[in-house]
Parts: structure tokens; C-alpha cells; sequence
């Protein structure tokens, strides 16, 4: 998940560039403060970015935006879209990824036909102000018992907790701080790679 301040120096489309070609899979979008056109913009510099190496290039939040953003998707909160809503208007073929924090929400979220869940803030991180406090682990294997669809982690996601995530049934990692400062970006990609290995997980 992009972050414009995150990024520093290096700035955002270089930040996407190094991370997908280490092989992250998937690139969200995501920059609250830009303006309709600024973020529009953004995503034609990071949709081809993405599709040259493979990789799903998702917007956040701004579903009515998706089409004109080049976008194989978008993901949404509980205060931002009703999942079902956001299905429509992005069509059948498109991602659709629905931030939870509840087993309802989940099992809402599914129904609704969304292609994932993100467990919404696993762990405390700056990047998340608006929500009472993290999940934490018993929640991931919450969540993961009552969704038949892939499960995301987010929220302060490092290496040095992503194991703990991925043991409680999580199928994937969406992390901000920990890829879009990173010094060692490429080795960062790789250490989160080398455990999602080992847990035998998969983006789907």
C-alpha cells in the first residue's frame, strides 16, 4: 500500500517500481489527502508499473475512480462503501478487497462478493488513526473461521511479526511502513516472501 510521505526522497512510483519487480504481487493505492485528479494521475504512472511486472494494481477507497485509474480493483472500508455497492460498480471482473474487524463483517463482506478480507489493523501502527485499537492474533483466527475467501493481515505488518499472522490463517500480508521506508526494499520483499513460503501461502 502506497504512501506519499512514507516514500521519502525515493518517492511513491519508484518505491511500486522496486517492490514488484522483488515480486510483490499486488499494489493498492491509497494517498487520503490527493484530489480526485492528483490521484488519477498517480495511477496511470503506477497501473503500468504494475501490469509490467504482473502484478494486481488496486485503488483505495475511491471505487468510482477505478475505471478511469486503469485499476484491476479496489478495496474499501466499513466507513467508505457498502461492499455491495462497490461490487456493482466495479463489475464482476474486478478485486474487490473489504476491510473488516468483526466476524459479521466478514461473513457481510463475502456475500456481498468480495474477492477478500483485510483484517483491519492486526497490530498498532501509525498509518491507521481512526480505529479504537489492533485486532491482535485471536482475531485473525477469528476471521479466518468464518470466510471461505482469501484473508489479508494489515496493520503494522513487519518481518519480525508476519509469522504470527500467517500461523493464525492468514493468506496474505498488506503492509505500508514496512516497504514503503524500507532501506532495503528488495531484501525486505524477499523476507516477507521467504515466510510466506514457509507458511505455503499464496495470493490468489
Amino acid at each position: 500500500m502506497t504512501d506519499p510521505v512514507l516514500s521519502g526522497s525515493r518517492g511513491v512510483p519508484e518505491t511500486v517500481r522496486q517492490a514488484v519487480e522483488a515480486g510483490v504481487r499486488a499494489v493498492q493505492l491509497r494517498d487520503k489527502d490527493a484530489t480526485d485528479e492528483e490521484f488519477v494521475a498517480m495511477a496511470r504512472i503506477l497501473g503500468p508499473i504494475c501490469a509490467s511486472a504482473g502484478a494486481l494494481f488496486l485503488v483505495n477507497d475511491r471505487v468510482r475512480l477505478a475505471a478511469a485509474c486503469g485499476a484491476d480493483g479496489a478495496h474499501v472500508g466499513q466507513d467508505d462503501m457498502d461492499a455491495a455497492t462497490a461490487r456493482t460498480m466495479l463489475g464482476p471482473g474486478a478485486v474487490l478487497g473489504v476491510s473488516v474487524r468483526t466476524a459479521e463483517e466478514a461473513r457481510a463482506a463475502e456475500r456481498a462478493g468480495a474477492d477478500y478480507v483485510a483484517a483491519n489493523m492486526v497490530f498498532a501502527t501509525s498509518t491507521k488513526t481512526d480505529l479504537p485499537g489492533p485486532l491482535g492474533i485471536a482475531s485473525v483466527r477469528e476471521l479466518r473461521s468464518v470466510v471461505t475467501i482469501p484473508l489479508v493481515a494489515i496493520g503494522g505488518i513487519t518481518t519480525e511479526n508476519a509469522s504470527e499472522v500467517l500461523a493464525a490463517g492468514a493468506d496474505g500480508l498488506a503492509v505500508v511502513s514496512a516497504l514503503m521506508a524500507s532501506p532495503d526494499l528488495p531484501g525486505d520483499v524477499g523476507r516477507f516472501f521467504a515466510l510466506l513460503s514457509y507458511y505455503s501461502k499464496t495470493w490468489k
